[in-house]
């Protein structure tokens, strides 16, 4: 057991945030939130958290949910098959467990979405079981604390600091001690200019001690973003519009938008008609008026920078061509899920 684990957590009982999840052993809800909280700030997440388990309170209410509830009640927080894995994992749940959420870390690593991360965390904090975690936070206190240079990112890396937080796991106190390692990585280890005088553990800290702490973590480089031409056609006739699914293994997949023309390359509203995915949505329909064209910013995601432009359309009537094409009332687009991208759009002025 590490010998500076009393101070962590001390540090940790005198300056925790004061969090809903942290008020509870309940492992539905311990799992809910280190789910939400993957790629999302406290800030943020917090508000979801609070709508989420007020409208699934246990894991049955989840279950029973349409997907199309769930993407919406995630909406805005990306990453959304965290949400889609949420969804399927309180259904095996139900259909396995007879909607108990299960106690040994085996079972509650089978189900999907739940890597070892989360796992650890529902059953180190909620049923006290000797599982260290190692998310972005510890990787960084760690690296820190033993001055190493071995890339997180990389196989060797994860193997290492896996180990490493498992030998230094306080396994008489294992959630607390985990919560404590992963706070100190939040509020006083900080990407950018740590206080590292005041941290409980600067006494042993390498890097503080080498003058590396800056440099700490190391991360392979990252790989080029991929540029992406999206052309949404935002078609209206009488009070309604074309909206269509997302499928596939793309992003997005079960979002909703309107009919897109993905390019390679940024093309004008005459190209955008000579393509053949034009002609699979809307066959020989040519009924179309161009109202406006919208510019988009660039909108940044992991690896990949889409561009997008709306083209807002007046129609002599909704035309029949692809069969996913879903005619809905204006004033129901509220009620579907839809990417941070097109929520942007449609808050902007005159939508």
């Amino acid at each position: 057991m590490d010998t500076a684990s009393g101070r962590l957590v001390a540090w940790y009982e005198a300056h925790r945030r004061a969090l809903p999840w942290r008020e509870t052993r309940d492992a539905y809800r311990i799992w809910i939130s280190e789910v939400i909280l993957q790629q999302t700030r406290v800030a943020q997440g917090l508000d979801y958290y609070l709508r989420f388990t007020a409208r699934f309170p246990d894991v049955r209410a989840l279950a029973a949910a349409s997907e199309d509830e769930v993407l919406k009640l995630w909406q805005g927080l990306g990453y959304y098959s965290r949400a889609r894995s949420l969804h399927a994992a309180a259904r095996e749940v139900v259909a396995r467990f007879g909607g108990v959420f299960p106690e040994r870390y085996e079972d509650v690593r089978s189900l999907p979405g739940i890597g070892e991360y989360t796992a650890a965390a529902v059953c180190s904090i909620a049923y006290g079981q000797p599982h260290a975690v190692v998310d972005g936070n510890v990787y960084r206190v760690l690296s820190r604390r033993f001055d190493l240079d071995v890339p997180v990112d990389s196989a060797p890396g994860r193997k290492l600091f896996a180990e490493l937080a498992a030998s230094l796991l306080d396994t008489t106190r294992p959630g607390l001690y985990n919560q404590a390692v992963m706070e100190l990585g939040a509020l006083q280890c900080v990407p950018r200019s740590p206080d590292c005088a005041a941290c409980p553990l600067s006494d042993g800290c390498l890097a503080y001690a080498r003058g590396t702490v800056a440099e700490r973590p190391v991360k392979r480089p990252r790989r080029e973003s991929v540029r992406r031409y999206f052309n949404y056609l935002h078609i209206r006739c009488g009070g309604r519009t074309l909206i269509v699914r997302r499928s596939g293994r793309d992003i997005w997949r079960g979002l909703y938008e309107f009919p897109l023309v993905e390019t390679t390359e940024a093309v004008d509203f005459a190209a955008l008609q000579r393509t053949e995915r034009w002609r699979e949505l809307f066959g020989d329909f040519s009924g179309f008026r161009l109202l406006d064209r919208v510019g988009m910013p660039p909108h940044v995601l992991s690896h990949r920078v889409i561009h997008a432009v709306f083209y807002r359309l007046e129609a002599d009537g909704l035309p029949a061509g692809d069969p996913g094409l879903l005619a809905v009332s204006e004033a129901e687009l509220d009620d579907y899920a839809v990417s941070r991208l097109t929520q942007v759009y449609l808050e902007g002025p005159d939508r």
